[in-house]
């Protein structure tokens, strides 16, 4: 159902049955998680710059921008870049 890569994969799994009686599959509800994360580095925004762009420059791969959001205690991505000079926690690579 997810890539072992998603922010979605460690979360519980269920299963709801519509007045159908169509299954629908979902995964329950992502906490961020509270715990200050350990710093790999500080990424300073800069005009133009993109939250993809940040993290394949620090963690090697795009799709892990949510490692980032966390880090930060962001739920909207684009808030991370909206405002130029804004420093960046960018946490150490972890496992999915």
């Amino acid at each position: 159902m997810l890539q072992r890569t998603s922010r979605y994969y460690n979360l519980e799994r269920a299963e709801w049955t519509a007045p159908d009686g169509r299954t629908v599959l979902y995964v329950r509800r992502r906490f961020i998680p509270r715990a200050p994360p350990v710093a790999l580095a500080e990424h300073v925004v800069a005009a133009g710059d993109r939250l993809d762009n940040i993290t394949a420059r620090h963690l090697g791969d795009p799709e892990q921008f949510w490692r980032v959001c966390d880090a930060n205690g962001a739920v909207r991505p684009d808030e991370l870049t909206e405002r130029v000079g804004r420093p960046i926690v960018i946490p150490l690579p972890q496992g999915p």
